[in-house]
């Protein structure tokens, strides 16, 4: 195990586009560190420059207390595991999980007793002696990652290496992954899109945008109090409803937000769909509450999604199974004061501890 550190690492390609914008970050010792954002935000090529495989164009990087700019990927005493499984396809998965030690000219019964000891954790056993074309997705895949621990690592990189599967095989992967991390305690460092991915597997989270950090936090700390609206937007399915203040001029806000709120010529209102409600009744007096008109309810067995609109305001609630009227129905929509958040909305800057 050992700790990474980036102090202001940029990438700037040869005609100038800037992929990443002075990344800050600190990955303690067995820490499970997961890189998340849109395509194009700069998470593969931070991933990338960790392993080598990008030049740093300027800052610092460490890994286990030694800088590593200019030390060959090979010399860095890292384990990649990429999207595609780039297993070698005349090899059986024995082969392919041994080939880094052999390289290292292991003598032939550690190779064994390496493979043999990781395809027990990871239940490959009995597929040691089968080619990548006899193997299904998520077994290459395990076989993938088995190829890195064998070579023992200081750090685990992994490049989105479930993007390939069916939703059904990308949650049991998730699961196996977990587990695997808790048994072997090692440092890793994961990219991905999938933003449950990140909140279920991350001890913390880089949101990135931009080719910037957005935020750095635990997945609880990023839920709820996210430090810009692209965060509130990103984190969380659906994500957080935000509308322009001055849109609901009128609504009752809890002292905090009408504080935060005063003198603002433009500001966001948040507030997470768990925490609207719906109902037929209309607002009380003083009630934090809006009357929207339903447009479009999704029930999905267990909860319903439900989204009303009027004049520019639109929110979406997150309740329990229950009878709607028909689209177009006015309905009213509760905000809980307490979930309030507020955003500046020139900059997307939370305003305020929320």
């Amino acid at each position: 195990m050992a700790h990474v550190r980036l102090e202001r690492v940029r990438k700037v390609y040869d005609d100038g586009h800037v992929a990443v914008h002075g990344v800050d970050l600190d990955v303690a010792a067995g820490e499970f560190v997961v890189l998340v954002g849109p395509s194009g935000c700069g998470k593969s090529t931070t991933l990338r420059m960790i392993a080598g495989l990008e030049p740093v164009t300027s800052g610092q990087l460490s890994i286990g207390g030694r800088v590593v700019n200019d030390v060959p990927p090979a010399h860095r005493d890292i384990a990649m595991v990429f999207q595609s499984y780039a297993l070698y396809p005349h090899m059986t998965a024995r082969e392919n999980m041994g080939f880094a030690l052999r390289l290292r000219k292991l003598p032939a019964p550690e190779i064994a007793r390496r493979v043999d000891a990781v395809a027990d954790t990871l239940g490959l056993t009995p597929l040691l002696n089968k080619t990548p074309r006899q193997l299904s997705g998520g077994q290459r895949q395990r076989v993938a990652i088995g190829r890195a621990i064998v070579r023992e690592p200081q750090v685990f990189l992994f490049d989105e290496p479930l993007s390939n599967l069916d939703a059904k095989l990308r949650g049991q992967m998730r699961r196996e992954i977990a587990a695997l991390h808790r048994r072997l305690g090692a440092t890793s460092i994961y990219v991905t899109h999938d933003q449950v991915e990140a909140m279920t597997l991350g001890d913390r989270i880089v949101v990135m945008h931009a080719g910037r950090v957005e935020q750095i936090d635990t997945p609880t700390a990023l839920y709820a109090r996210p430090a810009t609206t692209f965060v509130a937007g990103f984190i969380g399915s659906p994500p957080m409803n935000l509308v322009p203040l001055d849109a609901v001029a009128g609504l009752p806000l809890p002292p905090a937000i009408a504080t935060l709120a005063a003198g603002r010529d433009r500001a966001l209102l948040g507030v997470r769909p768990e925490h609207v409600g719906v109902r037929a009744e209309p607002p009380a007096v003083g009630e934090c509450a809006l009357v929207l008109d339903l447009e479009l309810a999704e029930p999905l067995g267990h909860e319903a999604l439900v989204h009303g609109r009027r004049g520019g305001v639109e929110l979406t609630a997150r309740v329990a199974p229950q009878p709607l009227p028909a689209p177009g129905t006015p309905l009213t929509f509760t905000l809980d004061p307490a979930r309030l958040h507020l955003f500046d909305a020139a900059t997307g800057v939370r305003l305020g501890p929320g």
